[in-house]
């Protein structure tokens, strides 16, 4: 299931991608081509590319493609490896825990607020709900692979 949750995002963040390099293209054409330009562009792209580096990071830890400093550990026994291993998923998840907590707060402060963006008029807390959605699902993905690995 977390396979498929994955690979769904993935998708999604592979076509918002696309989806802003079109909006980065038709920007330029029509800026420097017709002397007309999309204002809000920028910022789109911005929040774009906010929610590829948190949610692009959630399924980078499923896949065990996140950067590691495992020189040393790898060098331990096999039972100590296997006690790291069991210390750093706890670690994920109480600390992942901790930024989903106070993103979410920060999140319900700018839905309280009615905060808005300047140019496009998004209301802020859109992007800003791409962290505890990138930290909450790190930590899902990081209790999943715990109950796997048993």
């Amino acid at each position: 299931m977390a396979d498929k949750a994955a690979r769904v995002i993935e998708l999604v963040l592979a076509i918002a991608l696309i989806g802003a390099v079109l909006l980065n293209f038709v920007n330029v054409v029509g800026r420097y081509g017709f002397g007309w330009g999309f204002i809000a562009a920028d910022e789109l792209q911005t929040y774009i590319m906010v929610y590829l580096a948190f949610l692009g990071a959630a399924v980078a830890s499923w896949r065990g493609l996140h950067l590691r400093m495992d020189v040393l550990a790898l060098r331990l026994p096999a039972g100590m490896q296997k006690m790291l291993s069991i210390l750093e998923l706890l670690l994920i998840v109480i600390l992942c825990s901790l930024v989903t907590w106070v993103a979410l707060n920060y999140v319900q402060q700018m839905f309280s607020l009615g905060a808005k963006s300047q140019n496009a008029q998004i209301p802020m807390w859109i992007p800003h709900i791409a962290i505890p959605a990138g930290f909450g699902l790190m930590v899902i993905f990081t209790i999943l692979k715990f109950k796997k690995s048993r």
